[in-house]
């Protein structure tokens, strides 16, 4: 009896071994990289940095990680770069990848990549210098209305990002238009924000984990956070509708690979993502930046990624509707 026990456990175990994907260093056989699509401090740069080190101290990766900063045109240098790799390159993406294609600021879409997860969320907020005769979104919006042109935006690193795009659809719900809104472009938010300091732009849209740090050097004011209710961290920060504005805006991140991965590395990193957003460091992760936890798997990614591409083609007018 016991001899046929130890059978059937034995093939139990073999049947799950076969059903598993191959050991890391099986799939996984050299270094990954994780391209960040701009500069250090950025938020791609800050997602891929964090998962550098949750993955890494956590044991989770059998091999190196490094994180390769490719800087220019709005994240599509380092997502060519991406597509152009073959062996363990991720890059990290956000709405930007659908956008400039539907601005017709690049010919790469979503459907070039291999999607990987979708990791997080965070909220868009708008910030001004800290002696901004400027107290509060309500006022800032009705100001626009009256003389859209007397203020410079600051935005990074292209147009037809989240933090443009949420900052536009906030400024029509009073009547002001994209078109006479004046944005300034910059490489990164650090630039943006030492534009904002030396009084060479008036305005600045970015998201909250970029803004925070400054907001903390009491260098900047927060006027509004795009997020549903105030946050705990932040409670003296109004969100939109307090302004008068129903708006609530989630920017999110995530990360994708080269085309044709293998359904092996697909399954290898479904199972890693899995594990790290489980971990307490990547919930302190979350803390710390204000992040929301958004994960989606590789499959649930793909279909995320085609239902953003519709929104945005609605939300931009791309087909020249009202």
């Amino acid at each position: 009896m016991r001899k046929k026990i130890i059978i059937v456990f034995a093939l139990f175990v073999t049947a799950l071994t076969g059903c598993s994907p191959k050991g890391n260093q099986e799939v996984i056989t050299d270094e990954v990289t994780i391209i960040a699509p701009s500069s250090i401090g950025g938020g791609w740069d800050l997602t891929a940095r964090a998962i550098q080190d949750v993955l890494m101290s956590e044991n989770l990766i059998d091999e190196d990680i490094r994180v390769l900063n490719k800087i220019g045109a709005g994240g599509e240098l380092g997502w060519k770069y991406t597509k152009q790799q073959k062996d363990h390159v991720l890059a990290i993406n956000s709405s930007l990848l659908i956008t400039n294609n539907l601005l017709s600021q690049s010919k790469i879409t979503y459907k070039d990549f291999t999607p990987i997860a979708i990791l997080a969320t965070e909220w868009e907020v708008v910030i001004v210098p800290k002696d901004s005769s400027i107290s509060s979104a309500k006022s800032l919006m009705e100001n626009l209305k009256e003389t859209p042109h007397d203020y410079k935006i600051g935005v990074s690193p292209r147009l037809g990002n989240d933090d443009q795009l949420s900052f536009v659809l906030a400024s029509k719900q009073v009547g002001v238009q994209p078109e006479e809104l004046d944005f300034f472009i910059y490489e990164n938010s650090a630039q943006v924000v030492d534009a904002l300091l030396k009084k060479q732009i008036d305005v600045a849209t970015m998201t909250l984990a970029e803004a925070k740090e400054y907001y903390d050097l009491n260098q900047v004011k927060l006027l509004v956070i795009s997020s549903d209710d105030r946050l705990k961290e932040l409670p003296e920060i109004p969100t939109w509708s307090e302004e008068g504005i129903e708006l609530v805006f989630e920017h999110w991140r995530g990360i994708m690979g080269p085309p044709n991965m293998t359904k092996d590395e697909i399954q290898f990193w479904d199972m890693t993502f899995e594990k790290m957003v489980r971990t307490e460091e990547w919930q302190q992760t979350l803390q710390k930046y204000m992040w929301k936890d958004y994960y989606m798997n590789s499959s649930e990614t793909s279909k995320f990624l085609e239902e953003q591409g519709k929104m945005y083609e609605d939300l931009m007018n791309v087909n020249g509707e009202d």
